[in-house]
């Protein structure tokens, strides 16, 4: 975190809300993992909400193939996607951790009721927002990312209940 505080304060275009807001998602991401690595336990967590902010993390973050802006940008990137994807295969593929999540309360459709609506919803605002000219499959799946980042929380809120 240090090195990431440093390297943000030599370029100092970084935006100082961006930065808090980057660093509280990296904490809740460590007391995550943490807890699946201490408790070995995925009680209480659906599995479904981290698949669906793994697509988010991975349809919003493929400019990483096209554009660079800087090194702090392309490491967030790279780890949010990383973390997220060792959290959904610690939840499928790691015993004891595997055989203590409950299938049976993460019930939420998300490929029918989230992932299939934003797709459509994203490519219609893509098409109405680009006017004159066809919009690229980058822009269609950022906006779906959005869309879909709005709701990725619901599997986790229909666990809790």
């Amino acid at each position: 975190v240090s090195f990431l505080l440093e390297l943000t304060i030599a370029k100092m275009s970084m935006n100082i809300f961006r930065l808090c807001g980057d660093m509280s998602h990296v904490f809740s991401i460590i007391v995550l993992l943490l807890r699946l690595r201490v408790v070995k336990n995925a009680q209480g967590i659906s599995l479904r909400t981290h698949e669906l902010f793994l697509i988010v993390f991975i349809t919003r973050y493929l400019d990483l193939f096209t554009t660079y802006y800087s090194l702090y940008n392309s490491c967030m990137k790279v780890m949010y996607i990383a973390t997220t994807a060792l959290i959904v295969y610690m939840i499928r593929s790691t015993e004891p951790i595997c055989s203590t999540y409950d299938k049976a309360q993460d019930t939420f459709l998300h490929y029918k009721f989230a992932v299939a609506p934003c797709i459509a919803l994203a490519t219609i605002t893509a098409f109405i927002g680009s006017k004159n000219s066809l919009p690229t499959i980058m822009e269609v799946l950022w906006t779906f990312s959005i869309y879909l980042e709005s709701i990725a929380i619901l599997p986790q809120l229909i666990v809790l209940q």
